[in-house]
């Protein structure tokens, strides 16, 4: 294998949709077709949304398409000890400090690209007397973030405007996804993330954070997210039916012609195996469309 180290993040909220079917076929090509190894995190950072059994479920519907990735799984929620040291040492820039704005205090802010709050600096020069810390926040300076996306295109993010300064550590005590995932890639050698667009406004923050870090930034390629017929993402939340691993090449020819690649429609009816030898053959990043989000052909 050369240098190429790609991953598949999924977070057990639930039993493997077509949603998340696309993001770990779009990086297993990818990293195969890079003669590369692929590695499986599970994301189970937020025991709030979790599923008891959801993450056994997820790997085992991947074997069974079967996806082979290198070495143990890694689990978020064993990894707070990493977390810490990754925060003590933001800490020790003078970049954190600490916030007691509530969701509902900062609702009124102006939204960003992705619908979010631009965090409007409330607590920024400090706490206002009688209110204690809730979170933690990275101070954001003037960065201005740009990439060239392998599959969206050049993306350009002044953090200051259209992000503020963000989370690092929930009120509820958890890490945030953003440091969580710059600390797993790095420890984990990631060197290329292919995921879904739905988190293409996540990546110049983890840019900061990797630079911040001292560590290294992978190449980035977001792919179309899955929308239901009523335009809505393909998640838990929207009832999206879990994938039938006993129809598995039928499900993996229908994420490769999602992701602009021409698999012959006979492949629905041979095995797993069949469609990767097609697949690791025939897969060019450069077909996936260019787009953020397209509805799932019925």
């Amino acid at each position: 294998m050369n240098g190429y180290r790609g991953r598949f993040a999924p977070s057990p909220t639930g039993p493997l949709h077509f949603g998340s079917l696309l993001a770990a076929v779009a990086s297993y090509c990818e990293a195969r077709t890079h003669g590369g190894g692929w590695l499986v995190r599970m994301e189970d950072l937020d025991v709030t949304r979790s599923v008891p059994g959801a993450a056994d479920e997820i790997l085992r519907t991947l074997e069974r398409l079967g996806f082979a990735w290198e070495g143990e799984v890694m689990v978020q929620s064993r990894r707070s000890v990493a977390y810490a040291e990754a925060l003590e040492q933001l800490q020790a820039l003078g970049r954190v400090y600490p916030c007691a704005c509530s969701r509902k205090e900062i609702a009124d802010s102006s939204l960003n690209f992705d619908g979010e709050r631009v965090y409007p600096g409330t607590c920024r020069v400090g706490l206002a007397p009688g209110r204690e810390a809730r979170a933690l926040r990275l101070r954001v300076g003037d960065e201005v973030i740009g990439f060239e996306d392998a599959v969206q295109g050049p993306v350009r993010h002044d953090l200051a405007r259209a992000i503020g300064d963000f989370v690092l550590r929930r009120a509820d005590g958890l890490i945030a996804y953003q440091l969580a995932v710059v600390t797993d890639d790095a420890a984990q050698g990631i060197t290329d993330v292919v995921r879904g667009a739905d988190l293409l406004g996540s990546t110049s923050r983890q840019i900061l954070l990797q630079r911040l870090l001292g560590v290294a930034t992978p190449g980035y390629a977001h792919v179309p997210v899955a929308l239901n017929a009523a335009g809505e993402k393909l998640s838990k939340q929207t009832l999206a039916p879990a994938i039938d691993a006993a129809r598995g090449a039928a499900s993996l020819v229908r994420a490769l012609r999602f992701l602009g690649q021409p698999a012959p429609e006979a492949l629905r009816r041979s095995s797993p195996g069949e469609v990767w030898s097609w697949a690791f053959a025939h897969w060019d990043l450069a077909g996936v469309p260019r787009q953020r989000s397209m509805e799932v052909p019925v």
